[in-house]
């Protein structure tokens, strides 16, 4: 029997690329998406399992349905899709931020996140059966300052989950989500565009989470058996009690 095939969006870099490893230990067959082709082609040289690269922005709706319309049939029955392609950009008040950040973010977070969902969901109707783990965060659990369309993006992740879980109950399609805290990856970089100085300081003095730790997190949600579903996953650092109640270090 063929291992199940899972598909991972934002594969070329931080959770998606650990995850990728992860899935990999369990000998699964992985369809790696996302826009940087060369980072994906060298996370494929690095697994030791049958893989397929998809390249593509989840943001551009055509791509995101062309991308898979255009899987060889030996690669279209998805059992486990992982939604996490995300961005974070810029952490402003709203009356002084830029409005293109925040498209960004919408288009990025959500639309993309149920482009890609609605493209892999037709041969798990069929099929009656499949896992989506959609990638959170606990900015979609509580607001913090600066942060209202980030957060208000990721609250709209966790509303997707929690309707998509009830629309798909009759066809044995278990959905969930997990929501990290502090995961020290590429994300603060890219939402200071680059400024590496004001990224760091997110992480010092507090001993974040890494990619794999949350990538540990997806596999065992996935792990489960089939007559479970670990809905809702919130992880953080131990020295992290919510989205902006921090324990850190002098």
């Amino acid at each position: 029997m063929k291992e199940k095939i899972v598909c991972i969006t934002g594969a070329s870099s931080g959770i998606g690329w650990a995850t990728a490893h992860s899935f990999a230990t369990q000998n699964k067959r992985l369809i790696l998406c996302g826009r940087r082709k060369d980072k994906l082609e060298e996370l494929q040289k690095q697994l030791d399992v049958d893989t397929i690269v998809l390249t593509f922005d989840v943001r551009d709706r055509k791509a995101v349905f062309e991308a898979f319309a255009s899987l060889p049939d030996s690669w279209k029955q998805i059992a486990i899709l992982i939604n996490n392609a995300g961005n974070a950009h810029g952490l402003d008040p709203v009356q002084t931020a830029n409005i293109d950040d925040w498209d960004a973010m919408i288009d990025g977070n959500v639309k993309g996140l149920m482009y890609v969902t609605k493209a892999v969901l037709p041969q798990m109707l069929e099929a009656k059966k499949g896992q989506i783990i959609n990638l959170g965060s606990i900015a979609g659990k509580e607001v913090y300052p600066n942060g209202s369309v980030y957060c208000s993006s990721k609250f709209a992740v966790d509303a997707f989950t929690n309707g998509l879980r009830i629309d798909l109950n009759p066809f044995k399609i278990r959905v969930s989500a997990v929501h990290p805290g502090l995961v020290e990856t590429e994300f603060s970089e890219i939402r200071f565009k680059g400024d590496l100085e004001r990224a760091e300081k997110v992480y010092k003095g507090i001993e974040a989470l890494t990619a794999q730790d949350v990538a540990d997190a997806i596999v065992y949600m996935a792990s489960a058996p089939e007559r479970v579903n670990i809905a809702d996953l919130v992880i953080l650092p131990t020295r992290q009690a919510n989205a902006y109640v921090q324990n850190r270090k002098a």
